[in-house]
């Protein structure tokens, strides 16, 4: 697929377009008529905590208003934004800006004007890490903005079809045609943008069944969604194909292709170095060296949690979204096949 010169995208293995008449008006958006819709687009919404796999309806109930969008420069052309939800990465140049993950859909028109603040060229691509609400919520917004939104495909089947998340009991419906990735992928994609080779790698049941790292090689700069949870201990969603062994790999990987001077981008937390990955790579061996004996004993989950077997680690990674004894039950599930 070629995209005025230098936007080059090569897919590895299968490449799946959905939809893609959806892209072609945004090649006539470039320009002033984009800059003018653009600029219309500004003016402020909302944000909150992280709300995994939010429907509309429990957006409705939350207040945004508060919530400012961060700007944190990484390198000369790539930067990181926080807000509610995971971390938001833009490279931003002369091709246009690329960016990983969108938050909610309140906080749309927030993101696009910080966005705004670093470039004034329109977004060419959105690439989904997963497909939990708080990093896909503004597809729908942005797509229908002209970006083109790009993900593994088990993102696309997810969003397209209604989920449960057994971890929080929660019924997830599926998200409008208008909100669903235009381009998937089974296994990686190459895009060469931004005078840039940015890598997407699937990452098979780490966090879910459809998680990417996209890794910046010019830059040397890695985002790892929700593969990583800088500080914390992550939340696994076993309902979606993740888990504990494939986030450990997952981990591996991304650590495999970084050095001391990589800058990595988590999912959730601020941005961090090959040496915060080795340290939390080293407590998810911990928790599975401590917690597969327990799910195999034929403790009750209960007994096992109320045991309190992570208590070692709990002052340093309990103190974030997934708490001591949530994540010690979503662990015993994974490990003990219930």
């Amino acid at each position: 697929m070629q995209k005025q010169g230098i936007n080059k995208l090569t897919i590895k293995n299968k490449l799946q377009v959905a939809g893609i008449a959806r892209a072609l008006p945004f090649s006539m958006m470039r320009g002033g008529a984009f800059r003018g819709m653009f600029g219309a687009m500004i003016s402020g919404i909302v944000g909150s905590a992280l709300i995994i796999g939010s429907s509309s309806e429990a957006l409705a109930q939350r207040d945004f208003s508060n919530v400012e969008i961060s700007t944190t420069k990484v390198t000369d052309s790539i930067y990181m934004l926080t807000g509610a939800g995971g971390n938001i990465a833009v490279s931003a140049g002369a091709d246009g800006v690329f960016m990983i993950d969108d938050q909610f859909a309140p906080l749309s028109e927030k993101i696009l004007a910080a966005i705004s603040e670093i470039s004034d060229k329109p977004i060419s691509y959105v690439v989904n890490t997963h497909w939990h609400g708080d990093h896909t919520g503004g597809n729908e917004n942005i797509g229908n903005a002209g970006a083109v939104i790009v993900a593994h495909e088990n993102v696309r089947k997810r969003m397209s079809t209604p989920q449960f998340m057994k971890a929080f009991g929660r019924e997830v419906p599926a998200s409008p045609d208008s909100a669903l990735p235009v381009i998937t992928f089974t296994e990686d994609v190459s895009f060469y943008f931004n005078d840039s080779e940015i890598q997407v790698r699937h990452l098979p049941h780490a966090h879910t069944d459809g998680d990417s790292m996209v890794y910046f090689s010019d830059d040397n700069v890695l985002h790892m969604g929700d593969t990583f949870f800088n500080g914390f201990f992550p939340f696994i969603d076993q309902s979606s194909g993740g888990s504990l062994d494939g986030i450990i790999e997952a981990a591996e990987r991304a650590l495999s292709i970084s050095d001391a001077d990589t800058s990595i981008i988590p999912g959730h937390g601020p941005i961090s170095g090959q040496a915060d990955l080795q340290t939390y790579i080293a407590m998810l061996k911990e928790v599975k060296d401590t917690m597969t004996p327990l799910a195999k004993s034929g403790q009750s989950r209960e007994e096992v949690i109320a045991a309190k077997p992570l208590s070692a680690l709990s002052e340093q990674w309990g103190n974030g979204f997934m708490k001591p004894d949530v994540f010690t039950g979503i662990v015993y599930d994974i490990l003990s096949g219930s």
